[in-house]
């Protein structure tokens, strides 16, 4: 044995041929500092050996290396000095590898993601098999590749490509590396080592020019100076397009590989090591290394719930098929749970079947669906009249009309077909699933499961525990969710549960700005472009459909009468009475129509302002908009936090992304109070405190502030 440490052994598999293995304790390799260490002593052990003729890399587990060990960065990067002398030292470990004296071959399976990627640019060689995946999705993190990606990618598949796989942080099969020359060949699963092993002893033997293949990596980027512009432009524009001002992580890549290209090594990588300690230290990083680690917690809860689920689904049904019920059993027929489709009217269920095939012929222009597929699909979905085809299944989602005597009447008439042990779930936006269990002789097996439209691109499914839903019966609903290919979050019940109750004292702020007159365009944009959102709050309040919005304020208002009163004069109430519900039926906010080439258009409507007082033109200060709209937002998802309503910070954060789309830069509301301060928003916040209710903190946040505690520290609820 060469060297033997807990993540990685060295061993000679032939006569002067070196095997490096990377083999974690855990489930997966990962390059944490612990074996950033233990690689660079097993690559000294290794330049140290007299006999030795070549190297091959490879992992003892299903998948090569995922990358650097992200849980160690927000504590890292919270010392900038260690994090400068970190990311030099762990950098130029990656050098001890490239120097070996021989040829180097890496073998890779399954995903060799950011600095798994980055040790096989450092081999001279690399070859595959069909399951890798390989890419460098550090932009992702609002990062860039720090173990000397943006110095090595160019040099060995030139800046064009290299610019791409960087700035868009996208995964590439093996296939597609090989087009490239990240790969060098692509051969079975079973002859990978062979492979590798015998590509170094051909290169060992003369066969193979590998000082040649090395010889780029160690110079200044070969591109002449118009090529390296034209790529450079080209990136700039893309990256400008797409990532925009708040993604600095893109435009620093773009930098780093500017401004070492015409360096050789140790310039480049000092280009790449300034790039990726001043990203080290943004706010967008935290938010987005903050945003991993918290999927990662709620992925985590999730599959431990599942575990615990005695019932498995294998066959569901949805009450209604309308745009939910529709879409919820598309995703289930997709995902490989059998669905039945239930309406009192045949045209629903037609239309339903309808949107079915439209979602799934866009899947095909896409390459993400076959034929067989499409097939496959729509035979799993049975659309019926009756009641008796439900008989059977394991568990029933109602998506009727947002009305609780409807529902409650559904629900009922739907418990005495199904089995004893079948699980009934509601997919409610706000009504209290505690009230709806009272029409049912079990509520034990009753729970919400709130959907998001449209519900096969939105990732977010909440939970809703009632007062008497059983733990068996959450545990069986989520592992459902996971099966459909949701992110399930388990919340408690309350009028609007999470999303939806958070998500109205926003609009509630934005509605006092039009009564004050202010342009709801001009809000819109600063919502958008400034903050961030995908939407402004006129527009989603038309994406969502205005008669949504208008009934969930009655909830709202019920639940919350002081917080949250219902007020007539409202903006939406004007809308709503005047039958102008958003998209749905072209007009609210905004008027609808289609261009000559059939895209949506969407134009200011002169009916909207006439109705909600707001006046073209007229705006405010762009941080007053800003600290309307947020501080009852991020008011509210803390009262949530503080009643137990969701279970912790991170969770809630997670929530907010994927069920609403809060920008990723920031982080969640959670991440955005505490990257603004919590001693700063109570000052800001106490500002507007006039306003009313919704911009009152609560006792909690003030103690918080007044303790120096975080809400997104480990030890926090």
């Amino acid at each position: 044995m060469i060297y033997q440490g807990e993540s990685i052994r060295v061993d000679f598999v032939e006569p002067g041929f070196a095997e490096l293995t990377f083999d974690a304790a855990g489930s997966v390799n990962k390059f944490d500092q612990k074996t950033l260490e233990e690689f660079s002593d097993a690559l000294t052990k290794l330049a140290a050996l007299s006999d030795l003729k070549g190297v091959i890399v490879t992992s003892a587990k299903p998948t090569f290396i995922v990358g650097a060990d992200i849980t160690e960065f927000l504590q890292l990067f919270a010392n900038p000095e260690l994090t400068k002398d970190w990311v030099a030292k762990a950098s130029r470990v990656f050098d001890q590898l490239e120097d070996l004296p021989v040829p180097t071959v890496g073998a890779v399976k399954g995903f060799a993601l950011g600095g798994g990627c980055e040790a096989l640019l450092a081999c001279d060689y690399r070859v595959a098999d069909p399951t890798a995946t390989i890419g460098l999705p550090e932009v992702k993190l609002g990062l860039i590749p720090g173990f000397g990606g943006t110095m090595r990618l160019p040099r060995v598949i030139g800046p064009d490509n290299a610019l791409e796989w960087i700035t868009t942080g996208k995964n590439n099969s093996a296939e597609d590396a090989m087009k490239v020359g990240v790969v060098d060949a692509v051969v079975a699963p079973e002859k990978l080592t062979e492979a590798a092993l015998n590509l170094a002893k051909a290169a060992a033997a003369g066969e193979q020019d590998w000082k040649a293949k090395r010889a780029p990596k160690l110079a200044p980027l070969a591109a002449n100076d118009t090529e390296l512009l034209m790529s450079l432009t080209t990136a700039k524009g893309m990256v400008a397009a797409k990532a925009g001002k708040h993604y600095p992580a893109p435009h620093k890549a773009i930098e780093a590989i500017e401004n070492g290209a015409r360096e050789a090594r140790e310039g480049a990588l000092k280009a790449e090591n300034a790039a990726f300690f001043d990203l080290t230290q943004t706010d967008a990083c935290q938010a987005q290394v903050g945003i991993f680690l918290a999927d990662q917690l709620v992925k985590s809860k999730s599959k431990k719930r599942a575990k615990t689920a005695s019932k498995e689904i294998k066959h569901a049904a949805v009450l209604g098929a309308g745009i939910m019920g529709g879409g919820i059993a598309y995703q289930s027929a997709y995902k490989g749970v059998p669905v039945v489709m239930k309406d009192i009217r045949q045209d629903a269920l037609d239309l339903g079947m309808k949107e079915a095939g439209k979602i799934l012929e866009k899947a095909v222009k896409r390459g993400k669906a076959d034929n067989k597929k499409v097939v496959k699909v729509l035979s799993s979905i049975t659309p019926t009249l009756l009641n008796e085809a439900v008989k059977d299944v394991d568990i029933v989602v109602e998506a009727v009309v947002e009305n609780p005597k409807v529902k409650g009447s559904v629900l009922a008439e739907i418990e005495q077909v199904v089995s004893d042990d079948a699980i009934i779930t509601s997919n409610t936006s706000t009504i209290s699933i505690t009230e709806l269990a009272k029409n049912l002789k079990h509520p034990e097996k009753f729970c919400g499961m709130h959907f998001f439209n449209p519900v096969h691109k939105m990732p977010l499914v909440e939970i809703i525990r009632g007062e008497k839903t059983s733990d068996e019966t959450v545990a069986a609903v989520v592992a459902y969710a996971l099966k459909l290919g949701k992110t399930p979050i388990v919340v408690n019940d309350c009028p609007g549960f999470l999303v939806n109750r958070v998500l109205f004292p926003y609009l509630a702020g934005f509605a006092e700005m039009l009564k004050e007159g202010v342009d709801f365009v001009a809000i819109d944009k600063v919502m958008e472009k400034q903050f961030g959102w995908p939407m402004g709050p006129a527009y989603l309040s038309d994406v969502v459909g205005i008669d949504t919005a208008d009934h969930c304020t009655k909830v709202m208002a019920e639940g919350f009468p002081t917080r949250m009163p219902r007020d007539e004069a409202n903006a939406v109430a004007q809308l709503a009475n005047a039958e102008r519900y958003g998209q749905k039926n072209g007009k609210g906010f905004y008027d609808y129509g289609t261009d000559k080439k059939g895209r949506t258009t969407k134009d200011a409507a002169e009916k909207a302002y006439q109705l909600t007082g707001s006046q073209p033109g007229k705006t405010i200060d762009a941080d007053e908009i800003i600290a309307r709209c947020m501080i009852p937002m991020v008011n509210e998802v803390v009262r949530c936090l503080e009643e137990g309503i969701v279970d912790t910070a991170a969770e809630a954060d997670i929530a907010m992304l994927y069920g609403l789309g809060f920008p990723p830069f920031r982080g969640g509301p959670f991440r955005y109070l505490e990257t603004m301060g919590l001693e700063k928003f109570i000052e800001l916040a106490d500002r507007y405190r006039d306003l009313g209710e919704i911009y009152h903190v609560t006792d909690g946040l003030r103690e918080m502030a007044k303790s120096g505690k975080s809400y997104l520290a480990p030890s926090a609820k």
